[in-house]
């Protein structure tokens, strides 16, 4: 901009009397005196704008996923990590750290991607407790979570009826009062609870083994053995006394459900196992050792992932009131918000995988043996997926996060967490109107994998 000066003159005492003089003989004022003429203006030369200097952004520093104030609020980290590098060899975690959304995809379709990690699982193993290991191993060896094609195809697809929505919403209005039974017992308005032990661990629970056929009475011993098999599994077995605890565990889940297995074939009941029954395929494509050794995956997999997502999606919707509002004034939203919860802050991090074979990774030489961290929590925050991936918006209408993984080895208890954390979420909105976080620092639980918190303080 061209800048231009006049000389002008200041006076520094402002109140002076400035009026025409007056005449002592006469009294009459004076002529004003001719304004002097101005001097010509002068141009000044534009100065040219100096570029503002963009400091250097810091250097990326890696950090262990299990680091507390990781572990407690991953995204800061993880986004970092995707901007960094989304396909990151982590010589800290010795394994490939996969955070950007297109790579992560390309991996849950290449075959030379493999699901099979029994072995690393039994290589972690204390020495003292691997007396104990091989039949608990070979329990985990039929899970289909654990295979890949054919085989997985061929164990899924006993229970892929079943597990699909349209069978699934058999169970809605079943699901819909023991929700409300169930707050109207620990959800009081106005009385402080923990919404973990008040209903999202219990609920699901609930429904999973009325499903399965569990009876009632046995509901206590079925639910400690699946926790115990989850410490294995997900990694928080440390020591040799919780190797052996958990590989009993798991022993014993497999005899109690061989056993109802026996029961439904010779009494069948409304329930899950019944139903698989009567398909005619036990014994047949599959046998009904592998049957009973996806039991226990489905046992321990049908109340972790529904209860995390439960919590995590309530506690969204509370730290967030305007998206609370929203479903509160549109409970048609309901999915919608647990849609996003989903991708937001789902309860699960990652999966992990391991390279059957050398392959190519958007440029990057991955070998054969190699673990990759399929990082779902950093990919569902992928700016070139998602845009304004770190707002929490119930209005998003997009359910192509990767919550519940994607193709082959998408999550066959989908439609189940759904419908749940769906009742939950649908009740608690429209019919506590006071429900409110309380005050206090979350704790999640140390899990590579999982996103869970211990508790969740509020007020009915």
């Amino acid at each position: 901009m061209t800048v231009l000066t006049t000389n002008t003159s200041t006076t520094a005492d402002t109140t002076a009397d400035t009026s025409p003089p007056v005449c002592p003989v006469t009294g009459r004022t004076a002529p004003p005196a001719a304004r002097p003429a101005a001097p010509p203006i002068t141009p000044i030369t534009p100065i040219t704008p100096i570029t503002p200097i963009t400091p250097p952004a810091a250097p990326f520093t890696e950090r262990y996923l299990l680091d507390p104030a990781v572990n407690a609020d991953p995204y800061g980290y993880l986004n970092s990590l995707r901007d960094h590098d989304p396909v990151y060899w982590s010589a800290m975690h010795r394994a490939w750290l996969v955070t950007g959304h297109a790579q992560l995809m390309h991996c849950l379709r290449a075959p030379a991607v493999s699901a099979e990690r029994v072995r690393p699982l039994m290589d972690a193993v204390p020495e003292g407790a691997r007396e104990d290991a091989e039949r608990a191993f070979g329990i985990l060896s039929r899970w289909m979570v654990f295979n890949d094609a054919p085989q997985h195809r061929r164990l899924r697809q006993v229970f892929q009826e079943q597990f699909a929505a349209r069978s699934i919403g058999r169970y809605r209005a079943f699901v819909e009062r023991a929700t409300r039974a169930m707050l109207t017992r620990r959800a009081v308005p106005g009385r402080i609870g923990d919404l973990v032990a008040d209903i999202a661990r219990p609920l699901p629970a609930l429904v999973f083994a009325r499903w399965l056929g569990v009876p009632q009475a046995h509901g206590p011993s079925f639910w400690y053995w699946n926790a115990r098999v989850g410490d294995l599994v997900l990694g928080a077995a440390q020591e040799e006394r919780e190797y052996r605890t958990s590989l009993q565990s798991l022993v014993n889940l497999d005899d109690y459900l061989a056993d109802l297995v026996k029961q439904r074939r010779a009494d069948p009941k409304d329930d899950l196992i019944s139903a698989v029954l009567a398909g005619g395929q036990i014994g047949k494509s599959v046998s009904e050792e592998e049957f009973v050794g996806m039991l226990t995956q489905m046992a321990f997999a049908g109340g972790e992932t529904t209860s995390n997502l439960i919590v995590n999606a309530v506690l969204a919707l509370l730290e967030h009131p305007e998206q609370l509002a929203a479903v509160r004034e549109d409970p048609a939203l309901v999915s919608m918000a647990v849609e996003e919860a989903m991708r937001f802050d789902g309860p699960s991090k990652m999966s992990i995988r391991t390279a059957a074979r050398d392959f190519d990774l958007d440029g990057r030489s991955v070998r054969a043996e190699d673990r990759l961290f399929l990082v779902t929590a950093a990919a569902n925050r992928d700016p070139a997926r998602f845009p304004d991936p770190d707002v929490f918006d119930v209005r998003r209408g997009s359910a192509s996060h990767l919550g519940f993984g994607f193709g082959a080895h998408f999550c066959i208890g989908a439609a189940f967490a759904r419908l749940v954390a769906g009742a939950v979420v649908d009740v608690l909105v429209r019919e506590y109107p006071g429900l409110e976080l309380l005050d206090g620092q979350h704790t999640w639980q140390p899990s590579l994998l999982n996103r869970a918190l211990t508790a969740l303080p509020v007020r009915y």
